[in-house]
């Protein structure tokens, strides 16, 4: 297995394929998953000529089961070193959910000439949690629900999660793939309950505001508008407003984990931007 050894002894797993003289696209999954959640895409832009890259975001997957540094800040140093690691240039970053998070925060910290364009997929910036600033975001109690959730049955809640919101299978009519529920479960399983734990705060209550304020690259924003996990409302259009140069693309009736359900047209659209 590919991993490098962050400052504080941390192991993060990577994947790394294509030619090292492509262009690189980097994808960060959300929570509670792993790098594998973008099989298809890594294997559409490998065969698009590009340089693939996907980690495990630390206390996920085959990297190390955290107690410490499960926050935004570590997430993207993480990033950080693994660029520096691997000498990306101009690459694009890509992320959904929680992965959108962190590539905000990277991107708005990234040194010179290591990114050329950004992707926020049903992401959670600006801010999910609700408050004064953000009178349309979810309630803490929401949250709340999510750690005890795991807490109690942490197996029971990642069947839950994929079976019902994040794919949208509990819309009528949904076409409900026990593949994709199974592939869900066993990513999330394969992580660390206390890192898990401490990254729904990391995406629920982390004010992305500033970062999106500083990012100067092309970013495209996609999110569906039938996203159950990430309100379409209070997360994409609130971010391209904030973004010096911003795209909002929105899939009417998509679902949050829509890079899965429908690659075809995520892939499509992401190949545009990229070349665009």
């Amino acid at each position: 297995m590919s991993t490098i050894t962050t400052r504080d002894g941390t192991e993060i797993f990577y994947k790394d394929w294509g030619s090292k003289n492509a262009q690189p696209i980097v994808f960060h999954h959300g929570w509670p998953l792993s790098a594998d959640d973008w099989d298809n895409q890594m294997l559409f832009f490998l065969h698009q000529g590009f340089r693939v890259i996907a980690h495990d975001r630390r206390g996920h997957g085959r990297s190390s089961q955290t107690a410490t540094g499960n926050e935004m800040d570590t997430y993207a140093a993480d990033v950080a070193e693994l660029a520096a690691h691997l000498d990306l240039r101009n690459a694009i970053h890509i992320g959904h959910s929680t992965g959108g998070g962190e590539v905000a925060h990277y991107v708005a910290r990234a040194e010179p000439g290591r990114v050329a364009k950004a992707v926020l997929i049903g992401a959670v910036p600006p801010v999910m949690v609700k408050s004064e600033k953000n009178p349309g975001g979810l309630p803490i109690e929401v949250f709340d629900g999510f750690r005890a959730a795991l807490v109690a049955n942490r197996a029971q809640f990642y069947i839950d999660v994929p079976a019902g919101p994040f794919y949208g299978f509990n819309r009528e009519g949904a076409k409900v793939s026990q593949g994709i529920i199974d592939n869900w479960w066993r990513q999330g399983m394969m992580g660390g309950a206390k890192a898990h734990y401490d990254c729904i705060k990391a995406f629920s209550e982390t004010d992305f505001t500033e970062d999106l304020k500083t990012i100067a690259v092309p970013v495209l924003v996609m999110h569906g508008d039938d996203d159950q996990i990430v309100p379409y409302a209070d997360s994409a259009p609130l971010s391209v407003k904030l973004l010096k140069n911003g795209t909002l693309k929105t899939y009417a009736g998509l679902p949050h984990g829509m890079c899965t359900t429908h690659p075809d047209v995520i892939n499509a659209d992401l190949l545009a931007f990229i070349k665009g």
